[in-house]
């Protein structure tokens, strides 16, 4: 249920809280925020320290077929000016990992038999 049709309902904080399952004070910002006529955005997504050097990971990862470590592509991008943190590091190889998996599936087709054919 959205948060501001169960506050209509009920008219009270807490209780729109239990129904929508989530803080009065979450409910009391929506409520404050539509009164004052300026909608609740949407979370912005921010820029990572990764994202310059994106088109370069998912070289590597392309060209290692997806068997680059972190730790090795983390000194790679030292040597390319790279300031980030290990830990950024590991999460954007782990992230361009998951995509190219998804686009190198292997395909297992069922083996089907005309009937009687197998059995002779």
């Amino acid at each position: 249920m959205e948060i501001l049709a169960a506050y209509d309902l009920t008219g009270s904080l807490r209780a729109t809280a239990e129904l929508t399952g989530c803080s009065h004070h979450t409910v009391a910002r929506h409520v404050a925020a539509r009164d004052a006529g300026r909608p609740i955005a949407e979370p912005v997504p921010r820029p990572r320290v990764t994202d310059a050097y994106l088109p370069k990971i998912e070289e590597w990862v392309e060209a290692s077929k997806g068997r680059i470590r972190a730790d090795k592509a983390h000194e790679k991008l030292m040597a390319l000016g790279y300031v980030g943190s290990e830990r950024s590091t590991r999460r954007a190889i782990a992230q361009v990992k998951a995509a190219w998996r998804l686009g190198h599936v292997r395909v297992h087709r069922p083996w089907i038999t005309e009937p009687g054919m197998w059995l002779l």
